[in-house]
């Protein structure tokens, strides 16, 4: 039997997904949890295969529950159930050590597919979800590429300027920390906003983010 736990903080949620999955023959829904912290918990006390986690929770979410749940109970596979439009915390659960998402209105048979695939270590990915993810991170990418390329130009000195400007350093602490006048550093960040087209320290703030220059320090 595939022993799974149920974690959602709407006890009608919990009750759907149990009758499915008890449907099933060879699943048993071994425990139930309405916040993140009684997910971990559970996991802990006895043996989970796979924990079904809702994102959104209150006390601990469920992204919090998954790196609880990786440490305490490693043997378990976490999967998260989402939301159409949540990718940014899918992607936050999955570094987190989730094997997978599925949306919350998957059909019966597919959520008892997934619940064996992920028994089995293999991952789940709702389609929908995977795209929206594959999106948002080819955005990323290209703002990350052209940011990259407007900052190429800039001398090694605004360069440092830039990096600790975006760390929300005054011009005076930036001219402490790099051991020039103030006059140079403005003369400096005069240059950057030039050459970069932002029209303020904000935007070269969110410049600097973008091209991974705070990395690089």
């Amino acid at each position: 039997m595939i022993r799974v736990l149920i974690a959602d903080d709407e006890a009608l949620m919990r009750v759907g997904i149990r009758l499915i999955l008890e449907n099933a023959g060879d699943i048993e829904v071994v425990a139930e949890a309405g916040d993140g912290r009684e997910a971990a918990a559970a996991c802990r006390a006895q043996p989970v295969d796979v924990a079904l986690l809702d994102l959104q929770m209150p006390v601990s979410d469920g992204v919090t529950a998954a790196e609880d749940i990786g440490r305490l109970s490693p043997r378990t596979c976490v999967v998260m159930l989402t939301a159409f439009g949540e990718e940014a915390s899918v992607a936050r659960a999955l570094r987190a050590g989730a094997s997978g998402y599925l949306l919350k209105d998957t059909g019966p048979q597919d959520l008892i597919d997934a619940v064996r695939r992920a028994a089995r270590g293999e991952p789940v990915l709702a389609p929908r979800i995977t795209r929206g993810l594959l999106d948002r991170h080819t955005r990323t990418e290209l703002r990350a590429e052209a940011a990259r390329r407007r900052t190429a130009e800039l001398t090694p000195a605004e360069r440092d300027v830039l990096r600790l400007l975006a760390t929300g350093l005054s011009n005076g602490e930036i001219a402490d920390r790099l051991r020039l006048s103030a006059g140079t550093v403005k003369a400096h960040i005069s240059r950057v906003l030039t050459r970069t087209g932002c029209a303020n320290r904000v935007q070269a703030a969110v410049l600097a983010h973008d091209a991974g220059l705070l990395h690089d320090a």
